[in-house]
């Protein structure tokens, strides 16, 4: 079956069996590597992209139910909230592993683009199911704050 996405801004036209979750479109058809395989269950965060701007688990999308759509990947991520979280990581060295680093920036991202000015149950919530093996969750907290104070300066 063959369908067409947007991703990252670029149409592309695939062929995978429709039920292929799309981690693996990305992963293995179009050599983008940033979207990480964590649990294959949705339940981790690492292979979070935006789906016509919403954060969402590519493990559990099938690329048939996506005909049409708008992904963005760590690799195409942009705009204020994109810039300022990656900013904002890299000041508070928020990364130690960095393995689920691409989910949560894109979850990050996705928060302050809808909540500028985020509040700690905010960012819990949007963040929720975003697993950290290195358990950076306060160092992740302090970053979207800061990058919310940057993005209002």
């Amino acid at each position: 079956m063959s369908v067409t996405l947007t991703i990252n801004g670029e149409a592309r036209t695939i062929d995978a069996d429709p039920e292929t979750p799309l981690l693996w479109v990305l992963r293995d058809n179009l050599q983008m590597t940033g979207t990480k395989f964590g649990c294959g269950i949705a339940s981790c965060g690492a292979c979070t992209v935006h789906w016509d701007g919403m954060p969402m688990r590519s493990c559990q999308m099938q690329i048939g139910d996506l005909d049409g759509a708008e992904i963005t990947t760590i690799e195409g991520v942009g705009g204020q909230a994109a810039e300022a979280v990656q900013a904002a990581w890299q000041e508070l060295d928020v990364p130690q592993c960095g393995y689920c680093q691409s989910g949560q920036i894109l979850a990050a991202a996705a928060l302050l683009a809808d909540t500028p000015k985020p509040t700690d149950e905010d960012i819990d919530a949007a963040m929720d199911g975003n697993v950290c093996r290195c358990a950076t969750y306060a160092r992740i907290r302090k970053a979207i704050h800061l990058a919310a104070d940057k993005m209002e300066a």
